[in-house]
């Protein structure tokens, strides 16, 4: 030991400073005192050295020695060394040292040496101005608030500095100090400058979890800074651009809300460049945001609704259908644009390519062409895009009579033909056939009659549910022409003109050309239409022009309604105790006080008579995460508390020795099964007898699923040669740990639901007879949200289906649908279907459903 003493202590007086300072940092591996203290004179010899290397290391050896049990008494006067050195020292790093080592082994030191030096920390080096953001942070978090003011001066001289990393950590700190509107207006406007500042897209994100946090706290203040975050649009990255578009609608006024649409229609106008990466899915967040601030504040809509309506054709699917839903709604809340809109929408109808586009503007046509002009020009305008009649024709010669051409011959047309033989009534054979146009847009003028064919192409491609739609449409827009027409020529005339396009439809449905015949639902409607407009009555009349455009405006009130609740429901409630201090600043003296220390002092006086300091604990929650391990009757008994965070698992393990003996070597061995993995390893300790010792396990979760923990605790005795083992029960983490409702749109769910490939398919068995009880019971069984709305599930009618939505912290999406019926026993029966992206989630919530279905707890 003498030898090995001498050793080091040559190194530490070693003229090469490598040397002397790699054994520093040794020493501050060493926890002997009988080692370390013959070392001491030497290690504060290199306080003083020339060489900023090795004073730096010094400084940590010092410190590391002092923070020892005893190590106080090895070198009792190390604070006043340290503080000395400080005040000389010029690097940076050994400054920083020297200063955590006053953060934590002499406090008081480090705040009198920073508020004595409080008008030149601006100027310190960065990693010094980290250390002193980390010590007013730990001096306030102990309630030391005497200071308070000169700690946030301090701090908001910080946000002009140079690094970036202090800025960012300046702006965090005055948020946890101070809750005035300006300390929080400073820090808001701090991050939206990194925002704009940094390249990084993860850094971006952060900074808008920042935001976002301050906005759910101080949303009068962050108001004030929406233009300033939506200029984040800029950043390529379409997570960046969907946070921002989420953090902006939820900040929204009647204030700023016309100048926020107008950025957005900014944004809009650029998408139509085409050199922008993922313009489509950028449009289609966008006209999502317009949508949302127009249903919010309908004024506005009036100012995008037009510039929208151009995308109706838009390629991406997705956002063409996001188009015409918000025109399909914004027609039904603002009765002042329905008739610029049914014009533009005329106009535009010819550029519509995908289906499920062409009938809900179909449907809006047909519901809100009130004006004989406006019926007539939706006439017109449908049967220019079916095109001439029949849609196929049989020639006893075999030649093709194609009655859509062009009598123009179009540059880059090109005419797909089809043909098949067919036996007439007569035992003689002919040739059927049918032509649609494959039209390069690029020759193509807006309006020809080629261009225009959408619907005619669409149905030739069997599309007979748009062709129902279609009949739907005209049946409509013919009987109201019967109401605002005085002339009955031409209701008659068009009457007859509708049932020679439905009956062209039946003849092409009924054919053999298509390779699938019309399917029974669109032909039952289609008839339906011929025979109601062969003959009408006054109370069918009052269905089809009434009721469904009330049904529509009753859905609309429905979902206002429910968003409303939810936000009420989303509202903090909090409740202050009647016992509370409550401080009138009013009263006190304000002598020395700055503007922003007066403002923190009123909302902290508001925040305590409002409840905003308190917290309610749910200690029989917590109580419900306590599990035993081992039994009563075991030498050593366990228990542990599990916290689950979002990604890990913290246990809290409490081991007491129940015998009469030393327990030596005792180690707490734990295994994992599924997507846990355990981060730390496991460690041997001494246990005396009738003793109990903490032991922390963290385990890190990658996945959403079902987790299980097993393991054993293993010791020595002096007693037994054997090792003795202790086999613990098993911890099963719950998947509702992991996963909270959610909302989505009905549209976003279906395709989420054609998208996701994993399946679960669980069959109802429960005792529970009632079909509501039992969607309530899933519900909480499961953490979920019934996307379904109450309206849809009231009657009693023996069936129910209902839609659930949850998200996970991964950001997993968890879909189940339930389908069940009453028996005529009075039992339920019926299937939930869970759908996933991935298989975990899927097989973990089926298990969760099939365990708790029956109605236990």
């Amino acid at each position: 030991m003498i030898l090995i003493c001498q050793n080091l202590r040559n190194n530490l007086q070693s003229p090469n400073e490598y040397i002397r300072g790699v054994t520093l940092r040794f020493l501050c591996r060493l926890s002997e005192p009988e080692v370390l203290e013959p070392l001491v004179p030497s290690v504060l010899e290199n306080l003083e050295h020339r060489h900023h290397f090795i004073r730096r290391h010094a400084v940590s050896a010092v410190s590391a020695i002092y923070r020892l049990p005893h190590g106080d008494q090895l070198i009792p006067d190390a604070p006043e060394l340290v503080e000395r050195l400080l005040a000389s020292e010029q690097d940076a790093s050994a400054r920083r040292n020297a200063f955590l080592m006053l953060c934590a082994c002499a406090q008081e030191r480090a705040v009198a040496y920073l508020l004595s030096n409080a008008d030149r920390v601006a100027e310190w080096p960065d990693l010094l101005q980290m250390a002193v953001l980390d010590l007013i942070r730990k001096v306030c978090r102990s309630q030391n608030r005497a200071n308070k003011g000169r700690y946030i001066t301090i701090i908001t001289s910080l946000l002009s500095a140079p690094s970036t990393a202090v800025v960012y950590e300046c702006a965090g700190a005055l948020v946890s100090l101070s809750s005035a509107p300006t300390a929080v207006r400073a820090a808001a406007n701090t991050y939206c400058q990194l925002l704009s500042s940094q390249s990084d897209n993860n850094v971006k994100l952060i900074l808008l979890d920042r935001l976002n946090e301050l906005r759910t706290t101080h949303r009068d203040v962050m108001v004030g800074v929406v233009m300033d975050v939506l200029r984040a649009l800029a950043s390529p990255n379409l997570d960046v651009k969907k946070k921002v578009l989420d953090l902006v609608l939820d900040l929204l006024t009647p204030r700023n809300v016309e100048e926020v649409v107008l950025y957005l229609k900014k944004e809009v106008v650029k998408t139509q460049a085409g050199d922008l990466e993922k313009g489509a899915e950028y449009r289609q967040m966008l006209v999502q945001a317009i949508h949302a601030c127009a249903v919010e504040y309908p004024e506005v809509a009036g100012s995008v609704v037009h510039l929208l309506m151009d995308f109706l054709g838009d390629t991406n699917v997705a956002a063409a259908v996001d188009v015409v839903l918000f025109v399909r709604e914004i027609i039904e809340t603002n009765p002042k644009l329905r008739v610029s809109m049914i014009q533009r929408l005329i106009d535009t109808f010819y550029q519509i390519r995908a289906s499920r586009v062409c009938s809900c503007a179909l449907w809006i046509l047909g519901e809100y062409s009130l004006s004989q002009s406006e019926v007539e020009s939706a006439i017109a305008t449908i049967k220019q895009c079916l095109g001439d009649l029949p849609f196929y024709t049989v020639s006893d010669e075999g030649e093709i009579n194609d009655s859509a051409k062009p009598a123009q011959p179009v540059v880059n047309s090109v005419t797909v033909s089809s043909r098949r033989p067919v036996v007439l009534a007569d035992g003689t054979y002919a040739t059927q056939s049918a032509a649609t146009e494959t039209i390069s847009t690029a020759s193509v003028a807006p309006g020809s009659l080629a261009s225009t064919l959408n619907l005619r192409s669409l149905i030739l491609s069997g599309d007979f549910f748009l062709a129902a739609v279609v009949a739907c449409t005209l049946t409509k827009l013919v009987l109201r022409l019967e109401e605002v027409q005085p002339s009955k020529v031409e209701s008659n005339k068009a009457c007859t003109g509708a049932l020679l396009i439905m009956t062209s439809i039946l003849q092409l449905g009924q054919s053999s050309y298509l390779p699938h015949p019309i399917d029974n639902d669109s032909y039952d409607r289609i008839v339906l239409c011929v025979r109601l407009l062969c003959n009408t009555g006054d109370d069918v009349r009052k269905i089809w022009l009434q009721s469904c455009r009330q049904s529509f405006a009753k859905m609309l009130a429905e979902k206002q309604f429910r968003e409303t609740e939810e936000m009420k429901a989303k509202a903090q409630i909090s409740h202050a105790q009647p016992d509370d201090l409550i401080d009138f600043y009013h009263l006190k003296s304000r002598r020395g006080m700055s503007q922003l220390e007066l403002e923190d002092e009123v909302h902290d006086d508001l925040k305590a008579a409002t409840g905003g300091f308190t917290k309610d604990a749910d200690d029989a929650n917590k109580l419900n995460r306590i599990l035993q391990l081992t039994g009563f009757s075991d030498p050593v008994y366990a228990e542990a508390f599990v916290t689950v965070h979002h990604y890990d698992i913290v246990l809290d393990v409490t081991v007491i020795n129940r015998t009469k003996e030393t327990l030596q070597n005792l180690c707490l061995e734990l295994a994992t099964m599924g997507d846990l993995k355990l981060v730390d390893r496991p460690q041997n300790y001494t246990l005396a007898p009738e003793t109990s010792k903490q032991i922390r396990a963290n385990i890190k979760v990658s996945s959403t699923e079902t987790g299980v923990i097993f393991g054993n605790i293993v010791y020595e005795t002096s007693n037994v040669m054997e090792r003795s083992v202790v086999v613990l029960n098993d911890i099963h983490i719950d998947i509702m740990d992991y996963i909270s409702p959610a909302t989505c749109a009905d549209v976003t769910f279906r395709n989420m639901w054609a998208e996701f490939e994993w399946e679960n398919k669980v069959a109802v068995n429960t005792v529970i007879q009632d079909e509501k009880e039992f969607l309530n019971h899933i519900i909480k069984s499961t953490n979920m949200k019934c996307l379904t709305p109450p309206s849809a599930l009231d009657g009693e009618c023996g069936f129910l289906a209902a839609n659930l939505y949850a998200k996970s912290v991964f950001g997993e999406d968890a879909l189940v649908n339930i389908s069940i019926e009453k028996q005529l026993d009075g039992k339920l029966s019926g299937y939930i279907r869970i759908r996933s992206k991935t298989q975990g989630i899927a097989l973990s919530l089926g298990d969760k459903i099939t365990l708790k279905q029956k109605g236990g707890s």
